[in-house]
């Protein structure tokens, strides 16, 4: 019987330690965490991985009318990730797509702003990245983060959580370079179900890990 992490700092420990296992100490690697949930997780990855770790925010292209079916993506570095099978189906002509992303595409500016403050993003092409969140039910953000991160020409593209569905799971290798899930428990019902403390991740303590993780690399260099 498997039980909850404690909470995201703990998911988080273990699935650096598995990784620093796994993977070593990569001089090329960078943690690429989804905001919010994923930032307390992947500040303790890149701390374990002596990376640089930066949030990769992506944000879904809902179909108008039927917003919870996504048509597509955005994601930091200006990277567009369509569904061709939902646009063909729903006949959303580009003006649509254009006019959605574009609305999408203020709120992703904005969070980054508000999360990044001055500092550029990391750049990843030629980088080994591990793209980190607090866990995969159906996975459709993780799957657009991925699918741009190739887009932007990253060396490797390494999915990594602490608990996920397992067919979830299993269906990230075919687009992912690797993927590691720490647990796969059945029955899993939600990501929420395995923390003890699964409490909304604020903007400040993202704000407080991201600056924490950047004097620690700034000490190292």
């Amino acid at each position: 019987m498997e039980h909850p992490f404690r909470d995201r700092t703990e998911a988080g420990r273990l699935l650096g330690a598995e990784l620093r296992r796994r993977f070593g100490h990569r001089g090329d690697a960078l943690v690429l965490a989804l905001p919010r949930g994923g930032v307390p997780v992947g500040f303790e990855v890149a701390e374990a991985l002596g990376a640089p770790l930066d949030v990769f925010i992506v944000r879904k292209l809902g179909v108008p009318g039927h917003e919870e079916l996504a048509m597509g993506a955005i994601a930091s570095g200006g990277v567009r990730v369509l569904n061709d099978e939902v646009i063909r189906y729903a006949s959303i002509p580009n003006r649509v797509i254009d006019a959605v992303a574009a609305s999408e595409q203020q709120e992703l500016v904005r969070r980054e702003q508000s999360y990044r403050g001055s500092r550029p993003p990391l750049d990843v092409a030629g980088k080994t990245v591990f793209i980190v969140d607090d866990g995969l039910a159906t996975g459709s953000t993780m799957r657009a983060a991925v699918q741009a991160l190739g887009g932007m020409n990253a060396r490797e593209v390494i999915a990594a959580v602490p608990v996920a569905a397992k067919e979830t799971c299993i269906a990230f290798r075919a687009i992912a370079t690797d993927v590691i899930c720490l647990r796969t428990p059945s029955p899993f019902q939600a990501v929420g179900a395995w923390y003890e403390n699964f409490s909304q991740t604020s903007d400040e303590e993202v704000h407080e890990l991201l600056d924490r993780a950047s004097r620690m690399i700034g000490a190292t260099s």
